[in-house]
């Protein structure tokens, strides 16, 4: 038998050879019939269509939703009025009392920036939402002005609020568990003491706990028409917390807060000022903050400036010291006055031009009067003119216009350049020369 393994079959020259490549990597596509087009299009029935479209909308809507979440837009203009006005008043049912505050017989002013201190840094720790922080502050100072702390019980009630706050802001795997509290306090509070503490906070505050922070107030100003930089946003919520600190920021509302701190980030980033937005208490509390960073600027609290020199936040505690170190500060620009508009007097009296000579600068308003229907004399109509003696009747009547002198003089400043170059009296002689004047008179 013949052995086959080792022999190589040789392919059968072809009529039609198969076209090599082109080196130029360009090669001519087949034509395709008119009859079948590669891609045509599939018809589809009207409630398939309806569907197709209803889905993209949906898609749509999905996208916008979640690029206007990712810029930090959380409402919808039909109903941003409706949600301005309820959290204005939710403000002011859920402020504290600074009054009641300094009657506290151990507690002082000067404590409060230790324990914002370690409240801001168990926070950042914990990577919880900015709101938490402001929350826990406002229940803090509301449970500070209707009962009485001892000192030994100061950091027990930061912690409780700051996990009552963390319960309702943030996500339930980023809570601080009673352990954890326990651990950070170095066990100086046992676990039951957290529980109890909670429970009483909570019946204190009414459990109110539905209070518009700064930085939610912060979040509606920067999405609105003007839509504002992520610096300007950075350096107004260290502005923010820098108020947290201090006990001349807790009277103001958490509105003027962040209203007065934008508007300081934004004078010291270079923008322009919004004065049709600015109040009386936004400013009042730009000028603390900038009277603070001026004399305290080294006296700022570590940890804050340290959360904040991040590049997440654009290094905006290193950007207001450094601008405070150059000694700049806030200057308030008065509100440029408006030019206001003369008030003309008018007279009861109406009156006629008497003559040529008669001028507007004998009027003190800047119109000339309007002319009224001669006054008759009422002879005129009656029986004696109406007889059947034609030689007697009048062939036109008289009258003798009369014109009203104004007493008080046109102030200069509102009359023409030239014609007070020129002057009163030479016009007045100019009119009295007028042959229709002489005319008139003879």
């Amino acid at each position: 038998m013949k052995d086959v393994s080792n022999s190589t079959r040789v392919p059968r020259p072809s009529a039609y050879p198969k076209k090599r490549p082109s080196p130029y990597g360009v090669s001519k596509s087949r034509k395709q019939s008119p009859l079948f087009p590669p891609h045509a299009p599939v018809r589809k029935s009207p409630r398939a269509a309806r569907a197709e479209q209803q889905a993209q909308r949906q898609r749509e809507a999905q996208l916008t939703a979640m690029r206007l979440r990712r810029e930090g837009i959380y409402l919808e203009d039909e109903y941003r009025e409706e949600i301005r006005y309820y959290m204005h008043q939710m403000e002011r049912y859920t402020m504290s009392s600074t009054t009641s505050m300094d009657q506290q017989p151990e507690i002082r002013w000067h404590m409060r920036p230790c324990l914002v201190d370690f409240l801001v840094e168990i926070h950042f720790t914990f990577r919880l939402r900015p709101e938490t922080l402001y929350l826990t502050l406002n229940i803090i100072d509301r449970y500070v002005s209707r009962r009485i702390v001892y000192v030994k019980h100061y950091q027990l009630v930061g912690c409780a609020a700051l996990w009552i706050a963390a319960k309702f802001e943030d996500a339930k795997e980023r809570v601080p568990t009673v352990q954890d509290l326990t651990q950070i306090c170095r066990e100086t509070y046992d676990e039951s003491a957290f529980i109890q503490m909670e429970g009483h906070v909570l019946d204190t505050i009414d459990w109110t706990l539905g209070h518009p922070t700064a930085e939610a107030w912060l979040r509606l100003m920067c999405c609105g028409p003007c839509v504002e930089d992520p610096k300007v946003q950075h350096v107004a919520r260290f502005l923010m917390e820098i108020t947290l600190f201090y006990r001349e920021f807790v009277k103001y509302p958490p509105s003027a807060i962040a209203l007065g701190a934008l508007t300081l980030a934004r004078y010291l980033c270079g923008k322009g000022r919004r004065m049709f937005e600015e109040t009386e208490e936004c400013l009042e509390i730009v000028e603390h903050l900038d009277e603070r960073l001026a004399k305290h600027v080294n006296d700022l609290s570590e940890t804050l400036v340290k959360k904040y020199s991040y590049a997440f936040y654009s290094k905006a505690a290193t950007f207001v010291v450094q601008y405070y170190l150059e000694n700049g500060r806030w200057q308030r620009q008065p509100v440029p006055a408006l030019p206001m508009t003369p008030i003309r007097t008018y007279s009861s009296k109406v009156t006629t031009p008497m003559s040529v000579s008669t001028t507007a600068s004998d009027l003190s308003d800047d119109m000339p009067a309007t002319p009224t229907s001669p006054n008759f004399s009422s002879e005129f109509f009656s029986s004696s003119y109406m007889s059947d003696d034609k030689e007697n009747f009048p062939s036109s009547p008289t009258f003798e216009p009369m014109i009203t002198k104004h007493e008080d003089p046109t102030p200069e400043q509102f009359l023409p350049h030239d014609f007070v170059t020129f002057g009163r009296p030479a016009l007045h002689n100019l009119n009295m020369s007028s042959p229709r004047t002489a005319a008139m008179v003879s």
